[in-house]
């Protein structure tokens, strides 16, 4: 994340600040505000905290990350180098306003099902380069992150089965081929699919672009088979905040919903000198 945060500062340096450098005299030193102008839940205060203390300019929290915030509220003060604080200032902003956005958005959707046991968790469609930012978000939201990376569990999808064939037979390479320590995941179309998977040892079972009517007939066969604790469910693809209760009322265990980091809409910062 260190080296991600050092990128997008030297992208937007490019070969200096020169309009700063121009009209801001050296080693002039000012305070700042960072203010809302939106409203939802706060994230990305600590991760833009170290970057302010890296380059030598003191910090002071109002508030923290998971406070939901209005507008007008005052995040975080920072004093030190007029320069330097110009030349963080647009990177931390759109990293914390990103944040924060996502967030927002992870505790919307925590907030609907919050009467149901049930996990809403994000997944891998994240904005390239940031998705451990993208992550902390979600968690900060109260969503689940799923999978970090590629390495975290085995997550059999659709492609791995079109290469592979069947989903039983790419679930039954997979126990052969993957260490006890390491989960088992696999995408599932249909309700046969779903019952084969769960019967042959598949820790979680992804139903994926179910209608609640589907995912209904899939979890009364396990039912009626009990074997529905055998494996937990997960499903996914187009649910919205209109359906999600839907799919909770079901007793599905996860939720997963890529809109909570490829769709979510960024707050509005803004640093007052």
């Amino acid at each position: 994340m260190d080296r991600i945060i050092r990128y997008m500062l030297e992208e937007d340096e490019g070969f200096g600040d020169i309009t700063s450098n121009a009209v801001v005299e050296k080693g002039k030193e000012i305070s700042a505000q960072i203010v809302s102008k939106d409203e939802g839940i706060l994230a990305g205060m600590d991760v833009i905290r170290e970057v302010f203390e890296e380059y030598g300019i003191k910090v002071k929290f109002w508030l923290t990350d998971g406070t939901r915030i209005s507008k007008n509220d005052l995040l975080m003060s920072v004093a030190g180098d007029a320069r330097t604080i110009l030349l963080l200032e647009r990177t931390v902003l759109n990293l914390s306003m990103r944040m924060s956005g996502v967030a927002t958005a992870a505790n919307h959707y925590v907030e609907l099902v919050k009467d149901y046991d049930v996990r809403v968790a994000g997944t891998r469609k994240t904005s390239p380069a940031i998705a451990k930012f993208d992550k902390y978000a979600l968690g900060v939201g109260g969503a689940d992150t799923h999978r970090f990376s590629l390495d975290d569990m085995v997550l059999i999808k659709d492609n791995h089965i079109a290469a592979c064939g069947t989903p039983l037979e790419a679930l039954l390479k997979a126990k052969s081929n993957v260490s006890f320590s390491k989960k088992i995941e696999i995408e599932v179309e249909t309700l046969d699919d779903a019952v084969e998977c769960v019967k042959n040892g598949a820790d979680i079972v992804m139903l994926d672009n179910m209608s609640p009517s589907e995912v209904s007939e899939v979890i009364g066969k396990l039912n009626e088979l009990n074997i529905r604790q055998s494996s937990l469910i997960e499903v996914s693809g187009g649910i919205t905040d209109k359906t999600i209760v839907e799919y909770a009322k079901l007793g599905v265990d996860i939720i997963s919903i890529g809109a909570l980091t490829h769709s979510s809409r960024s707050l509005n910062f803004s640093m007052k000198f």
